[in-house]
């Protein structure tokens, strides 16, 4: 079976793009994540997002997420701008729009074009409470700076679920890390039964942050949207970071801008690109 695709990447956080606002999204849709995220062995990539019918009225779209790995996620904050922008380019109702809205599984997303490419996402609130990730063994209050031992080794961390669920500590140097052998043992820790993903964060000055992530279910990638919120929100609970500020974080991949408005709701700024289009087996 031969299926179109648009591969596109928002600071390298790649995927593959499917239309599937007609027929809905494959049964074998996580068989196809596995296959064709292979890097080397077919085109490679951190999963596969379907665009979907939006679920919404009024709503232009909606984004469905499968990791490399096959599970689907909730949401992925590179990945919503690359669907604004592929409906911006093959939808002839976006293709003027400044404002877009699209469905996701934490929420409907409002998604505003900034030119060349650019999008500012309204990425909605987040939480530090435990139920909210969820997190068990950790306590009720908010998980703040507290303890948690990974293999052995004990590190302070601060989880927050900004419509999925992060755990976020504070490194002094983040490319000395073999994240390859600390990732995995975050992200299936007993303490979080949906698995988790985990940033790894160096504070260069309040509002310059370097980034390193793991995410569940694709391993280390070379940026992660909501990672990246998640992390100005963990360093703005710990006093670190200023409020009503532009923080700029620096991934593997790129830039990304974040800012954090009163009553914890979280702008979110970067770009996109459009790899490639083609035919491909499944």
């Amino acid at each position: 079976m031969k299926v179109s695709f648009t591969k596109m990447q928002g600071c390298a956080n790649d995927y593959i793009y499917l239309d599937c606002r007609a027929g809905g999204v494959p049964a074998e849709v996580a068989r196809w994540a596995q296959k064709l995220s292979a890097r080397h062995f077919s085109i490679g990539a951190d999963g596969i997002i379907c665009v979907c019918a939006p679920e919404t009225p009024g709503a232009d779209g909606r984004m469905r997420i499968f990791n490399a790995d096959g599970s689907e996620g909730r949401m992925c904050g590179n990945g919503i701008r690359c669907v604004a922008q592929w409906l911006r380019d093959h939808d002839p109702a976006c293709a003027e729009k400044p404002v877009l809205k699209i469905d996701t599984l934490s929420g409907l997303k409002t998604v505003a074009y900034q030119g060349n490419g650019c999008w500012q996402v309204e990425m909605g609130t987040y939480s530090t409470l435990p139920a909210d990730l969820p997190a068990v063994g950790m306590g009720d209050g908010p998980l703040v700076d507290v303890p948690l031992e990974v293999d052995e080794n004990l590190w302070r961390v601060t989880c927050i679920n900004v419509g999925n669920p992060h755990c976020v500590t504070v490194v002094d140097r983040v490319e000395d890390l073999r994240l390859d052998e600390i990732g995995p043992g975050f992200e299936n820790h007993p303490n979080f039964p949906e698995r988790i993903n985990t940033e790894f964060v160096e504070v260069v000055d309040p509002t310059h942050l370097k980034m390193r992530v793991w995410e569940r279910g694709s391993g280390e990638t070379w940026a992660c949207g909501t990672g990246a919120c998640a992390t100005a929100a963990a360093l703005t609970e710990l006093g670190v970071c200023p409020r009503g500020e532009d923080i700029h974080i620096t991934l593997r991949g790129g830039e990304l801008v974040i800012r954090l408005l009163p009553g914890s709701q979280i702008l979110m700024t970067g770009p996109t690109e459009t790899v490639c289009e083609g035919v491909t087996e499944v």
